[in-house]
């Protein structure tokens, strides 16, 4: 079959995005009211500040700003794992990044599922941060044998799905009307399920280990626990959340607010509780699961490892001088510490560019183009940049931060979730679980960034610009 005939990978991933957001504010109402509340945010933010405005509409970002999303699902075994990897192939998505959240007390670990070129991330962003339970972690051993048996007896894919899987891999790809399917076909594997495999009194074993293994084990699928709109205001939204009804976690995850932000902020409201039908339960008993709720995201720079190495230094000294676990008491106090700290972190473009603190996209302007024919061009980056012939803006973080994902984590599961696990990063037995290795994300920012200086040599015709 010609590849001409099959649909756009980008394409694919777009509207699975866009169905799958459909079937959570259907399972989730509150999740349109997030979609109300980011728009109504982002309007107002390009009212009074349009010089954001300015930079999306030059990067073109403003096109992927209403559809982007986030979601995460929980996985049991290493087969869910690869499989899932297959599935989100079909969709031009690839494991970026390795991330182990058992220092923060959450035994799993973690990639994220995504487009890895900057074009077909405009076409569509969404990403899948994807966990893998790591049952070793489970120190009672009739528990994790139980655990074990009970994931091994579950496919949580439609046998349609598996079909079409093979059938992209073997032919490379799909058609329209058999990606539409696809789409149709790999949503079950979302989708919400309020009856759980195991009884009240196995499913309270589960959750008395930990309440994640719980999430994980007890239920026909995975299901997806969020989907995240990105916002380019989140504290307007976290003090806004209140007047909708909606009751915020109380510390917003990562970095402070900037006038230029970096890397990745996140906030939420509570898991919902949901009731759910155990396996024998009675006709007067009930039971209940906390595991879906409401994520909205603001993201900023991509930092190169120097900026990052400093991000991490900061951010670690402010919950050292915390000296707890960030919370609802010292919310206040924990802001005042990290706005402190990261006063050390220059807040200003062309310093966190000049210091190498960041990742960039370089624009030609049309002052450069105009004068790319003159005698005596320009051929340093620096002197383009500031004769103008060149303009640059940050690219946009487009992965996550293990300390802002277990916070998260931590804050939707209770505190009372909070675990310590002896246990050290495997990112080998993760790639390998995993089926292929995953990708290192700050190769793609550079990748990223010395395309686009490519791009400025072409059109400005000048050597290759480093």
């Amino acid at each position: 079959m010609s590849t001409a005939s099959f649909a756009n990978r980008d394409q694919i991933r777009a509207g699975f995005s866009r169905a799958m957001s459909h079937m959570y504010q259907q399972e989730v109402p509150l999740y349109g009211t997030l979609m109300e509340l980011v728009a109504e945010t982002n309007e107002g933010v390009f009212k009074h500040s349009p010089q954001v405005l300015d930079s999306l509409n030059k990067t073109g970002e403003i096109e992927r700003l209403d559809m982007e999303r986030h979601g995460a699902i929980r996985v049991g075994t290493p087969l869910e794992l690869a499989t899932l990897a297959r599935l989100f192939a079909v969709m031009g998505m690839q494991p970026v990044g390795y991330y182990d959240l058992t220092p923060a007390g959450v035994p799993v670990h973690s990639t994220a599922f995504r487009a890895v070129h900057e074009d077909s991330l405009q076409v569509s962003p969404f990403r899948v941060f994807t966990s893998l339970l790591r049952l070793e972690l489970i120190d009672n051993a009739a528990l994790r044998a139980f655990a074990e048996q009970v994931l091994a007896k579950r496919s949580i894919f439609t046998p349609r799905v598996l079909e079409l899987i093979e059938q992209s891999e073997r032919d490379g790809g799909l058609n329209q009307a058999d990606a539409d399917e696809f789409i149709e076909q790999a949503l079950e594997t979302f989708r919400w399920h309020n009856t759980a495999t195991v009884s009240l009194a196995e499913y309270q074993q589960l959750l008395a280990q930990h309440r994640l293994i719980a999430d994980v084990v007890a239920f026909r699928g995975p299901h997806i626990n969020h989907l995240t709109p990105r916002t380019l205001d989140i504290d307007t939204v976290q003090s806004n959340m209140p007047l909708r009804g909606i009751t915020p976690k109380a510390v917003v995850e990562g970095p402070p607010r900037r006038q230029h932000p970096i890397l990745l902020r996140q906030t939420s409201f509570k898991a919902l509780q949901e009731p759910i039908t155990f396996v024998g339960q009675g006709a007067n008993e009930s039971g209940s699961h906390s595991a879906r709720f409401g994520e909205i995201e603001q993201r900023g720079a991509a930092l190169t490892p120097k900026g990052r190495a400093l991000y991490d230094q900061l951010l670690n000294t402010a919950r050292e001088q915390l000296g707890e676990f960030p919370n609802e008491a010292n919310a206040v106090r924990y802001a005042e510490l990290l706005e402190a700290v990261f006063k050390d972190f220059p807040d200003d473009l062309q310093a966190m560019r000049q210091q190498g603190l960041a990742y960039f996209r370089y624009l030609p302007t049309d002052k450069g183009i105009a004068a790319r024919s003159s005698e005596l061009p320009l051929k340093d980056l620096e002197a383009l940049i500031e004769a103008g012939h060149i303009d640059f803006e940050p690219l946009v973080y487009e992965d996550f931060l293990p300390v802002s994902a277990a916070g998260i984590f931590q804050s939707n599961l209770g505190d009372d979730a909070q675990s310590h696990y002896n246990a050290s990063s495997n990112q080998q037995q993760f790639q390998h679980d995993l089926g292929r290795e995953t990708i290192n994300e700050l190769q793609l920012y550079a990748d990223t960034q010395r395309r686009s200086l490519l791009e400025c040599s072409n059109q400005l015709r000048v050597p290759p610009l480093v």
